[in-house]
């Protein structure tokens, strides 16, 4: 029997890796090269090609995508997206640990999109909770298989390090002499904490009428 798979994701907007189709809508799009040269890649200080290419990129449809590419592909010289190169280095910076959900689920989609580190360990946290093998995680992202196995395995230490740290463990029972848990909290800790904080626009009574008698 034969089965007719159908792929229900809807379409994310998220640039793929080989997804150069935006560079027809750009208005740079049929320049002359050495023109286009001069202009996205000047010489130092030249305040005019710099401003003449800022007014061109302010008008571009496409801006966004070319700021997503000049990030996804470390392309650092140039003005991309109207910014130069000062002005897009602390987002090169920090791309490294972007973590953008809508990336994530793109990719168990399907989606073949680039991924910084962050998002990247996020989807191998993902796949180890869920119990997925070397080889499926290999598939998933279009890497081999030492570097999937790799992933799986800091994404297993990254998962048995949060349960050991972030999990309350029971208290020995009374008269073991030991006490492998955490202290046993008294009954004002407990009622400290348990208590639920005050919103910062919850409006109670008392304030109400604080606010009453100083008006």
């Amino acid at each position: 029997m034969r089965y007719i798979t159908t792929n229900e994701a809807r379409p994310t907007g998220l640039r793929g890796i080989a997804d150069h189709s935006w560079h027809d809508r750009a208005l740079c799009s049929g320049m002359d090269p050495a023109e286009a040269d001069e202009l996205f890649f000047p010489r130092p200080r030249d305040i005019c090609a710099i401003k003449e290419a800022k007014h061109i990129c302010s008008r571009c449809p496409v801006r966004r995508a070319c700021f997503n590419a000049a990030l996804d592909t470390e392309s650092k010289e140039g003005i991309w997206a109207g910014l130069t190169e000062d002005e897009r280095r602390p987002w090169h910076e920090k791309i490294a640990h972007r973590l953008d959900y809508a990336r994530v689920r793109a990719v168990f989609h399907g989606r073949d999109i680039h991924l910084s580190s962050a998002e990247r360990s996020a989807v191998a946290r993902h796949a180890y909770t869920c119990g997925w093998r070397p080889e499926r995680l290999a598939a998933l992202l279009r890497v081999d298989y030492s570097w999937a196995r790799d992933l799986l395995l800091a994404a297993r230490h990254e998962v048995a390090n949060r349960d050991r740290y972030f999990t309350e463990h029971p208290d020995t029972k009374k008269g073991s002499g030991a006490t492998s848990g955490p202290a046993k909290k008294t009954k004002t800790d407990e009622d400290e904490e348990t208590q639920p904080p005050l919103h910062h626009q919850e409006h109670t009574q008392e304030l109400l009428d604080a606010l009453d008698e100083a008006a």
